[in-house]
């Protein structure tokens, strides 16, 4: 990563729609070490993809909430089962698998507090190997879109 591999990251995170002629121009390189660069990022792996970022409150999901989620046994099959059900549910934004207290963190996504109860009553508690969780609402979300070199 030199100098010019931050800038197109920079560059297409702020902007992944524009074109290879305008990331270069603002650049200031060639089209053809720009594509060059690109390809480069994608092939080893820095750039892992190209995303539309969506409103969740346009497609009814306004409702948002992190669940800490305990689970037993505490075995890799448990975790790993757990860990693709619950990416595998159409509420589910994210999962992370932690260390300390809890084993999980849900980020959830739906249309009402009452989504919300039916999904952490109807859904999560339904799964033998959850033992507890804990679920807090989220009022407001900031996301870096861009993430600066550190």
């Amino acid at each position: 990563m030199d100098e010019l591999d931050s800038a197109i990251l920079a560059e297409l995170q702020s902007d992944a729609r524009q074109t290879n002629r305008e990331l270069a121009r603002r650049l200031g390189v060639a089209a053809s070490t720009c594509l060059q660069r690109v390809r480069s990022l994608v092939r080893r792996g820095v750039i892992r993809g190209f995303r539309a970022e969506v409103d969740l409150l346009a497609l009814n999901r306004g409702v948002q909430a992190m669940v800490a989620v305990t689970v037993r046994p505490l075995q890799r099959r448990v975790i790993d089962e757990f860990k693709a059900a619950a990416a595998g549910m159409p509420e589910v934004l994210s999962v992370f698998v932690l260390a300390g207290n809890d084993d999980f963190l849900v980020h959830v996504a739906v249309p009402s507090l009452d989504h919300l109860h039916g999904f952490l009553v109807d859904r999560l508690s339904q799964r033998r190997e959850v033992v507890s969780f804990r679920t807090s609402v989220v009022y407001q979300q900031v996301h870096n879109t861009v993430l600066a070199p550190l």
